[in-house]
């Protein structure tokens, strides 16, 4: 019965590998970044904003449309009533009905409707800006999400190599020790060498795990599942490093940087609000009308001859509204406006400020990681001819344990500073498209 049971579990264990396997989710950048805008709350948030913004101006629009209202009302009368057809008093049970129909257009509101719909159109414009500047913030986020995760990746990698170098050597060591051409204390170096190697692998693992859960939070989905994010190969590929006008970039910034447009359409909008609370203490003019009629049993006429005719009242009317004191409530609303519009000014001049000192730093640190790929590339061609010489001397017993270690840790660092320097490159490209708003989700590494 045993047999058959480790038989079962036997065959059946790969079926179980390739299920697990195919249940992990590949996820490349493109893909990460389409999952983003489609996962994150904060955009969703902008967009109800955006159409709650429509819903306002359509408001807006509204108010220049004349208000239509009716009115029925029906009553039943027990005891005294006064008939007014013979203006005298009866003791009939009455039944009556009273309708009407009354219109009210505005015609002069101090431009406070104009102002209102102005104000409300350019929030929507606002409310649009921010929506975009919202997608901008998912798109960067993901991507440097992304790459730190590809680097972080990278960086196991070469500890992993690195390690297993440290083993064989080890193992070469270990075996000259054996018989007597090298001393002990290389034994014990190389096993203090790999301790640390080991180490190393440890700390790069816990980092790539740390920045695969920050990924997956950035993604907004299910942490308890398999995801395999695409990891480019760039290795052999040239980057071009083109060259940019900082002026230049500074302009393009201006004219485009959502966050900025959206706070230059809060200002007009804040502006045209004030214009029409200043509307509220200018005198109002309203045209109304008014179509009713009733019907009663105290008359000897019937419902038709009643409703349709002999009650029918029609009236139109102008109606002039002149604010004198409202407890200052009005004019504490102006004064308060005046002060947001002054704050709106200042936080426009703030974010300017903020984006010409963001575009300058990006283009500063963009010239230095093109120096530093550069450098680093250099560093890793010589890096590595010195390792294999060592390990050539070494081999031969021309050259010590100490050399070759520190030559081995040479090439390692060489190795994940040029790695660094060339996602941080990639990256600050990125980031240069952001800070001067051009950034979009068709971003690819390839």
């Amino acid at each position: 019965m045993k047999r058959g049971i480790i038989v079962v579990l036997i065959l059946g264990f790969p079926l179980l590998l390739k299920a697990q396997t195919d249940s992990v989710e590949t996820i490349t950048l493109e893909e990460a970044i389409e999952i983003a805008l489609e996962n994150n709350y904060q955009l969703k948030v902008a967009q109800n904003n955006y159409e709650l913004s429509q819903n306002q101006e359509l408001s807006e629009k509204a108010d220049y449309l004349p208000s239509l209202n009716a009115n029925i009302s029906g009553n039943r009368n027990v005891g005294r009533t006064f008939d007014q057809s013979t203006g005298s008093i009866t003791t009939e049970t009455n039944n009556s009905l009273r309708s009407s129909l009354s219109a009210d257009i505005p015609i002069f509101s101090g431009f406070e409707n104009l102002h209102s719909l102005k104000s409300s159109q350019f929030d929507k414009m606002s409310s649009e800006e921010n929506l975009e500047r919202v997608r901008e913030n998912i798109i960067f986020n993901t991507a440097s999400n992304y790459l730190q995760f590809i680097l972080d990746k990278q960086f196991l990698e070469i500890d992993r190599e690195n390690l297993a170098a440290s083993q064989k050597t080890l193992e070469q060591v270990r075996a000259q020790v054996e018989v007597g051409s090298r001393p002990n204390v290389d034994l014990y170096n190389q096993e203090a060498q790999v301790a640390n190697n080991e180490l190393a692998v440890v700390n790069s693992e816990n980092a790539l795990e740390s920045s695969r859960l920050q990924l997956i939070q950035t993604l907004q989905i299910d942490p308890r599942k398999e995801y395999e994010f695409v990891s480019p190969d760039i290795d052999g590929q040239t980057i071009t490093a083109p060259e940019y006008d900082l002026e230049e970039l500074v302009t393009t910034a201006l004219e485009n940087r959502s966050d900025l447009q959206r706070e230059k359409y809060n200002i007009e909008a804040i502006r045209h609000q004030l214009s029409a609370t200043k509307g509220s203490l200018y005198p109002s003019l309203s045209l109304s009308g008014n179509l009713s009629s009733g019907y009663s049993e105290l008359q000897r006429s019937s419902f038709n001859d009643q409703f349709f005719d002999l009650n029918i009242n029609r009236s139109v009317g102008l109606s002039l509204n002149i604010p004198i004191f409202g407890n200052l409530n009005r004019r504490t609303n102006v004064q308060s406006q005046r002060i947001s519009y002054r704050n709106a000014l200042l936080n426009l001049q703030d974010i300017e400020l903020q984006i010409v000192q963001e575009v300058n730093q990006a283009y500063n640190d963009y010239t230095s990681y093109v120096k530093q790929l550069e450098s680093s590339e250099k560093a890793l061609r010589a890096a590595e001819r010195s390792y294999e010489t060592q390990r050539q001397r070494y081999n031969v017993g021309a050259g010590t344990l100490i050399e070759l270690s520190d030559a081995n840790a040479q090439y390692v660092e060489a190795q994940a500073s040029r790695a660094q320097a060339l996602f941080r490159l990639i990256f600050q490209q990125q980031l240069l498209d952001y800070y001067i708003g051009k950034l979009n989700e068709n971003i690819s590494l390839e």
